[in-house]
């Protein structure tokens, strides 16, 4: 069942990170979902690091840790996507 959750997880990371980028991202959902999922693990440990992982209410700063992971991914993934020749 946690299966399911990260990819729940990885697309609504992945979906909120292209919203934050300008422009349009050239890439499938399969692949957003996907580097929503990495930019969600990312940010886990970024706030780990941090010491924010867990805090009272809702986790707005692990959150946004793992939404930022995911655009600068999907920043990176992008360009590398649109220049594949297929």
């Amino acid at each position: 069942m946690s299966f399911i959750w990260a990819i729940i997880a990885g697309l609504i990371i992945g979906l909120l990170a292209k919203l934050v980028l300008p422009g349009r991202q050239p890439i499938p959902l399969w692949l957003t979902i996907i580097l929503g999922i990495v930019g969600g693990l990312v940010g886990n440990a970024l706030a780990s690091a941090f010491g924010v992982r867990h805090t009272s209410g809702i986790d707005w700063i692990r959150h946004i840790f793992q939404i930022g992971a995911a655009a600068v991914l999907i920043a990176v993934f992008s360009p590398m996507w649109g220049r594949r020749n297929v």
